[in-house]
C-alpha cells in the first residue's frame, strides 16, 4: 500500500468554506440572527448543499452555530464560563452545598446495563434521580444518578415527597449519611438522545459531551452519574497538577 504525505493531502472544501463562513459570522451577523435557508447560502458560496452542511455542523460543534426547532439556525450567544466538574470538591456527594446541579425528578426502575456493571450489581432495581444544570438562563446539562436501592432505604411516599423533586432530594440526603471514599470521572463525545436533546434544547444526534462519575463508599461503588453537556458548550483545561480541569463554556 502506498503512503501519502500529509503535505500534500488537499483541504477539504467544508472546511475552507467553515473559515469563510465564520468570518461572515463575525462581520455579518448578530447574536440570535437566523441566517438564511441552506439553498440561499450554498448559493452564495457557490458549493453544493452537502458542503454546505458540513461547514455548518463544524461551526456547530465549535460553538459558532446553534440549530434550534422550530428556529433554524442561529448566531450563537458568546461563551460563558462554567466548571462543570464538582463544586462542592472531590470529596463531597452530589447535592451538597454549594452544588448548582437541581433535582426534578426520581423513579425507581432496573439499572441500564452500563450503568448496572459500573455498580457491579446486576440488573438490581435502582433509585434514578434526575437533574438538571442551567447557566445563564441555558439548561447547558442533564444528568441522571444512579443509587442502589439497597443502598439507600425506600423512599417514602409521605411526609412532603410526593413530588418527583422532593423523593430526589430525599435519596440525596440519605446518599449524603454514607462516607464518601473518592471520586473517579471518564468523559467521552457522543450524540444526543431523543430525551437528551429535548431537555438542552437540541437537535436528536446533537454532539453532547458525556461525563461519567462513579463515587465510592464503604469499598464499593455507591453512585454512578451520567451527565450529559452540549458538546458546544464545552472545554478542557488542565491544571498546576496536571489534573483535568472540565470546563462548560
Amino acid at each position: 500500500m502506498g503512503t501519502m504525505q500529509l503535505e500534500t493531502v488537499p483541504e477539504p472544501k467544508y472546511w475552507h468554506l467553515k473559515t469563510v463562513l465564520s468570518e461572515a459570522l463575525d462581520s455579518e451577523f448578530s447574536v440570535g440572527e437566523i441566517l438564511p435557508n441552506e439553498r440561499e447560502l450554498a448559493a452564495r458560496f457557490g458549493v453544493a448543499r452537502a458542503t454546505l452542511r458540513q461547514a455548518l455542523e463544524q461551526l456547530e460543534l465549535e460553538g459558532r452555530l446553534q440549530r434550534r426547532r422550530g428556529v433554524g439556525t442561529t448566531v450563537a450567544p458568546p461563551r460563558v464560563g462554567v466548571d462543570v466538574g464538582s463544586e462542592s470538591g472531590p470529596h463531597a456527594w452530589p447535592g451538597a452545598p454549594g452544588d448548582a446541579w437541581q433535582p426534578e425528578d426520581h423513579e425507581s426502575a432496573p439499572a441500564p446495563a452500563a450503568v448496572a456493571r459500573l455498580l457491579g450489581t446486576g440488573r438490581d432495581e435502582v433509585h434514578a434521580v434526575r437533574r438538571s444544570r442551567t447557566t445563564g438562563g441555558q439548561q447547558v446539562a442533564s444528568e441522571v444518578l444512579y443509587v442502589p436501592a439497597t443502598l439507600v432505604p425506600p423512599v417514602a411516599e409521605g411526609d412532603g415527597a410526593q413530588h418527583g423533586s422532593a423523593r430526589a432530594r430525599a435519596v440525596l440526603r440519605e446518599l449524603h449519611r454514607l462516607e464518601l471514599g473518592g471520586q473517579e470521572r471518564t468523559v467521552e463525545l457522543g450524540s444526543a438522545r431523543a430525551d437528551d436533546a429535548r431537555r438542552l434544547d437540541r437537535l436528536p444526534g446533537a454532539p453532547v459531551l458525556v461525563v461519567t462519575t462513579r463515587y465510592f463508599a464503604d469499598g464499593r461503588t455507591a453512585a454512578v452519574s451520567v451527565a450529559t453537556y452540549r458538546a458546544d458548550t464545552c472545554r478542557l483545561s488542565f491544571g498546576d497538577a496536571d489534573a483535568v480541569s472540565l470546563m462548560a463554556s
